[in-house]
Order: C-alpha cells, then sequence, then structure tokens
C-alpha cells in the first residue's frame, strides 16, 4: 500500500486541496481533546511528584523539572498519539471502510483514479507534518498546567520556573519531533490499510476500526521504547 501511494498525481489541485482537508481534520480537529488531556496529564504529574517530595530533603524546584521533562520526553508524544490513533485512527478506518463497502473506491478506479496516491497518500503526509504541531502544544499546555497545579498548591511561580529552566537540554525537543513524526506515520498508515482492505459490510467496517485502533496503540508503544532504546544508550 505505501508504495504504491507514491506515482505522480493526476490533477495536483485535487491532491493539494485533499492534503489542506486532512490536515484540517487531523490537526485542527483533534486540538480540544489534545489540548484537555495534555492540561491535566501536567497537572497530575506535578501534584503527584510534589507528593512524592513530602518529608524529604529534595529542593521543591524539582517539581519544574520533572513536569518539563516528562513531557517532553514522553507524555506530550505518546499520551497525545495513543489519544489520536483512537480518534483518528478510528475515524480514517471508518471512512475508507465505508468508501469500500460502498463501492467508491471502485468508481474511482473506474475514472482512472489512483485511489490508493489519493486516499492513502494525502492523510499520511498530513499526520506527519501536523501531529508534531500538536506535539509542541501538547508539552506546552502540559507544562501549563503542571505550574497551574504547583501554584494551587502552594508552590511559588519562582521556585517552579527555576525547575523549569534547570538541566535544561535540547536533544529532549528533538526526540519529542522525532517520536510525533514516528508515531503520526504508524496511526494513520495502519488505520489507512485496516480501512482500505476491508471487506464485507458494516459489522467488518467496525471489526477494521477497532483493530485499527488497537494495532496503531500498540505500535507506538513499540516504537516509543524502540527510539527511546536507540536514542538515549
Amino acid at each position: 500500500m505505501l508504495r504504491k501511494m507514491f506515482s505522480r498525481p493526476e490533477r495536483k489541485t485535487m491532491y493539494w486541496y485533499e492534503l489542506l482537508r486532512q490536515m484540517y481534520q487531523i490537526g485542527v480537529g483533534s486540538i480540544g481533546i489534545v489540548a484537555v488531556i495534555s492540561i491535566f496529564i501536567g497537572a497530575v504529574t506535578a501534584v503527584q511528584f510534589a507528593y512524592q517530595l513530602r518529608d524529604s530533603f529534595v529542593p521543591e524546584y524539582y517539581i519544574g523539572f520533572i513536569v518539563r521533562s516528562s513531557m517532553l520526553i514522553e507524555l506530550a508524544p505518546t499520551f497525545s498519539c495513543l489519544v489520536l490513533a483512537g480518534k483518528v485512527g478510528s475515524n480514517i478506518a471508518s471512512e475508507l471502510g465505508s468508501m469500500r463497502i460502498s463501492e467508491q473506491i471502485d468508481a474511482l478506479k473506474i475514472m482512472g483514479v489512483n485511489t490508493t496516491s489519493y486516499l492513502v497518500a494525502p492523510k499520511i503526509f498530513a499526520a506527519v507534518f501536523i501531529v508534531p504541531f500538536l506535539i509542541i502544544l501538547s508539552a506546552a499546555l502540559g507544562i501549563s498546567g503542571g505550574m497551574a497545579a504547583s501554584l494551587a498548591n502552594g508552590t511559588p511561580f519562582a521556585v517552579f520556573a527555576k525547575g523549569l529552566q534547570s538541566w535544561f537540554e535540547p536533544f529532549n525537543v528533538v526526540m519529542m519531533l522525532i517520536k510525533s513524526v514516528v508515531f503520526g506515520f504508524l496511526l494513520t498508515s495502519i488505520a489507512c490499510y485496516h480501512g482500505f482492505y476491508v471487506q464485507g459490510g458494516s459489522l467488518e467496517v467496525g471489526k477494521a476500526s477497532t483493530r485499527a485502533v488497537v494495532q496503531g496503540s500498540i505500535s507506538i508503544l513499540v516504537a516509543d521504547y524502540l527510539i527511546a532504546q536507540l536514542l538515549t544508550t
């Protein structure tokens, strides 16, 4: 499927509009749920780490350091893409599956359209481009949520800010972006495969959507481990 999608477009404007539409659906359509999850993940991380610091000799500003590092390295890319695997992956698999069983894909083939290139490529390219921006937003909102929770629990802003600025490693941002690109590719390509090649009726479309979410989530977790192993050793 991935090999077939790399072909010369019949009409470049048609593919360009489809790419923009997919970027809007995947990116703008997912901002709300990514924002809510990120804010509360950051807040929970701050609260739970502050709880671990009780009756210890660890400085309080470590809360900001842990929230920042956790969001950049792990929580923002992994949690956000797991959510996107459920939201975007199921939507893509259902959309392509519905087109398959209603013979819309066959009609496009008869019209001479390279269906794999037109229906699959824009989704994957859009996700690879737009998901990193969602992850950057997720990290920023997660850190903001952690800051808000810390301030609500009595941690001074200057203390939390000191932790944010301590021992910053720029490579952590690079690792976050690498993960976001890989995860975006995995969750869309797996969903496209299950939706594009579904056979049967509406029941099979539902099963294909479920398989896309499950396999996409598992692939993200496996890729998360492999990337961490490769980039941190």
